[in-house]
């Protein structure tokens, strides 16, 4: 199947059950979108540079891990949530996947598709209001992105609305390490990461959002509860790197 990129669009909804955080401070719904979307306008041409220096370039074997655990026909339609640079659909697509990418930042995707040869079909939407009908996705997948929407369990929902019946939701995400791994990886974060987004982005402020961001994320027993909430079986998570990332699993019950 031959997909035809749509133009870029936007959609904003109202939501209930908000993270209402950004770093340290409180701040409206509203407000909280325009400062993570500010983050990642600020971030978008060194992203990818920057992920290489802050995990000494571990992330790249975490996705190529995350993709080789996303079974696929050929036939299928696949969303990659937050999508940002297109990583993770370059991954898919090489292995012959059909993907669409969505995520809010234009100038994420504009960045990735600066800096490649292979074009990808881009859609700017939130997470919390997908622009797709009623089970009419196969997969959907998100790497290091949940984090980032005003309601995670809003955009779960959604995602579940999406997908079809026995459709999979794959996520790949900054969790909770193991002892004695924690400390460490705290005190990193913490006063490292930081000045590497001063000194490789010239961004200290936005690397010091996703670093809270991280921090206030829930475990993996939590992140799995929420997923189960929203309406998914079968959920399971498979830790990587003594559970500094974790993969989420869940799938979309089939109609009996």
């Amino acid at each position: 199947m031959i997909l035809t990129p749509p133009p870029f669009y936007l959609t904003i909804v109202k939501m209930d059950n908000l993270d209402n955080s950004f770093g340290q401070q409180t701040v409206s719904q509203s407000e909280r979108a325009k400062k993570i979307r500010r983050v990642f306008q600020l971030v978008a041409p060194r992203y990818d540079l920057m992920n290489d220096f802050m995990s000494f370039g571990s992330h790249r074997l975490w996705k190529i891990l995350f993709v080789n655990n996303i079974p696929f026909k050929a036939d299928d339609i696949i969303v990659d949530l937050a999508g940002g640079t297109g990583d993770i659909a370059r991954k898919l697509v090489r292995k012959g996947a059909n993907v669409i990418v969505v995520d809010p930042g234009i100038e994420m995707m504009l960045a990735g598709e600066q800096s490649h040869t292979l074009k990808l079909v881009n859609v700017a939407a939130i997470g919390e209001n997908l622009p797709f009908a009623d089970a009419s996705i196969d997969k959907l997948t998100i790497s290091f992105g949940i984090r980032n929407m005003t309601s995670m369990s809003a955009a779960l929902k959604e995602i579940h609305r999406v997908l079809k019946p026995g459709g999979c939701y794959y996520c790949l995400e900054f969790s909770r390490p193991v002892m004695p791994v924690r400390p460490f990886y705290n005190l990193y974060n913490q006063y490292v990461i930081p000045r590497l987004g001063a000194l490789v982005a010239g961004q200290p402020e936005a690397y010091q959002y996703l670093i809270e961001s991280i921090r206030r994320f829930p475990n993996q027993e939590e992140m799995k509860k929420l997923i189960e909430e929203a309406g998914f079986s079968r959920v399971t998570y498979k830790n990587i790197f003594f559970g500094i990332a974790c993969i989420h699993i869940g799938i979309k019950a089939a109609k009996l």
